[in-house]
């Protein structure tokens, strides 16, 4: 059999890195070993990002909730445990929504969740 030589493909390979590496800062954007490196560790940094967008949300929405139930004079635990005793199954992100976009409905939901308690 011929002898293969991997040249071709350490070149894609290297090129995909830089590429993946375009606008870094100095040598991390010119050089492969620093190159690698620095995308290594971006898409470490995007995967957690990922993560923790989700988390930040649901933060977010949590507060909105509970800012609108504090002027609804009840508190965001007492107004989701209402809610599940009422058989209300609104996950929070449509609950913000409904606590920033309608206040008529979002004061309903929580006269329901009262009555429940």
């Amino acid at each position: 059999m011929a002898r293969v030589k991997g040249a071709m493909m350490t070149r894609k390979r290297r090129k995909k890195i830089l590429k993946l590496a375009k606008g870094y800062w100095g040598n991390k954007s010119k050089h492969f070993k620093m190159a690698k490196q620095a995308v290594m560790k971006s898409g470490n940094y995007a995967f957690a990002g990922r993560k923790a967008r989700k988390r930040d949300f649901r933060r977010l929405w949590i507060t909105r909730i509970s800012a609108a139930c504090r002027m609804n004079d009840v508190t965001y635990s007492r107004f989701m445990n209402g809610l599940k005793r009422a058989g209300i199954n609104l996950n929070r992100k449509m609950l913000s929504e409904i606590a920033v976009a309608d206040e008529a409905a979002f004061k309903s939901l929580v006269e329901q969740a009262k009555a429940a308690l």
